[in-house]
């Protein structure tokens, strides 16, 4: 029985659906304080790692073919027979209505709304239609990050709230970033699936052009928070050495696209949008003293 539920743990994609479960946190701190509760943050958190899982276990229900194909994932669920294809997608519905339910039940109907959004973006709109079609369909995937922060605005304030759009636009142009060095990192694999990732269909050089390009749009949409006065100097700090440092990193793989650097590039989004994060917090508490 372990050894089953073990097995089967892959499909969730943990660590993904707890990036974006702190981006709904986050979005929910940005809100303010006024709307925010131990309760509502345990329930957001719970409605978005489902939701989240959802996705990802349709998208391991979509992308048996290419996982068959592909050395990384050839071990998933799904391609080594751990899992039924039948299984999978109950799986993925059953999560799906219960995320759902609780997000409604326990929080309200925007909140649902925006992570039926975000759900519906990665499952159907980037891994059914676009990941095959197209080598932008990450640009349009990192909107399912987006509907999280905007789902964790709406659980401390249902109406229009801008520091949580500011901080969706942030994850937005993020994604790219982050995806198209780990594409760099994963090209030959991609291009053996069949999958027209940005490095595949223009090469890792042109890439790494399209990297330093969108890192320099997602830095300076990180500024606008502080701009338009939603935050104070520590979010600044914390946004522009960030910055600095990543855009420093994608220099370097302008000058030498290489698989080691690339993956360098991709580490370093996590940091920095880790940095990002832990900065509207503190900034959050100390505008809060």
């Amino acid at each position: 029985m372990v050894k089953a539920i073990t097995g089967y743990m892959p499909l969730f994609k943990l660590r993904i659906c707890s990036l974006i479960t702190v981006s709904a946190v986050v979005g929910l701190i940005a809100a303010g304080a006024a709307g925010m509760t131990v309760t509502k943050a345990l329930y957001l958190m719970a409605s978005t790692m489902l939701m989240a899982m959802s996705a990802s276990v349709f998208n391991h229900y979509f992308d048996k073919d290419i996982d068959t194909v592909m050395a990384r994932t050839r071990k998933r669920p799904l391609p080594s027979g751990v899992a039924g294809r039948r299984h999978v997608l109950l799986i993925s519905l059953g999560l799906f209505l219960f995320a759902m339910a609780l997000s409604v039940r326990a929080l309200n109907n925007m909140v649902a709304l925006h992570l039926s959004l975000g759900a519906f973006v990665y499952a159907f709109i980037y891994t059914a239609w676009l990941k095959r079609r197209t080598s932008l369909n990450i640009i349009i995937g990192g909107l399912a990050g987006s509907f999280a922060v905007l789902a964790g605005g709406a659980s401390a304030r249902p109406d229009f709230c801008v520091p949580p759009l500011l901080l969706s636009v942030v994850m937005f142009f993020w994604t790219p970033s982050h995806f198209w060095s780990f594409a760099i990192y994963h090209r030959e694999e991609y291009a053996a699936a069949g999958v027209p990732m940005l490095p595949v269909v223009i090469g890792d050089r042109k890439t790494s052009y399209c990297i330093l390009a969108n890192t320099v749009l997602l830095v300076s949409s990180s500024l606008l928070p502080y701009l338009l006065g939603y935050s104070g100097l520590i979010y600044l700090g914390g946004s522009v050495i960030a910055g600095a440092y990543f855009i420093y990193l994608n220099l370097r793989l302008v000058k030498n696209p290489t698989k080691g650097l690339a993956w360098k590039n991709f580490k370093a989004s996590m940091t920095y949008l880790a940095v990002v994060f832990a900065s509207v917090v503190i900034d959050s508490i100390f505008n809060q003293l």
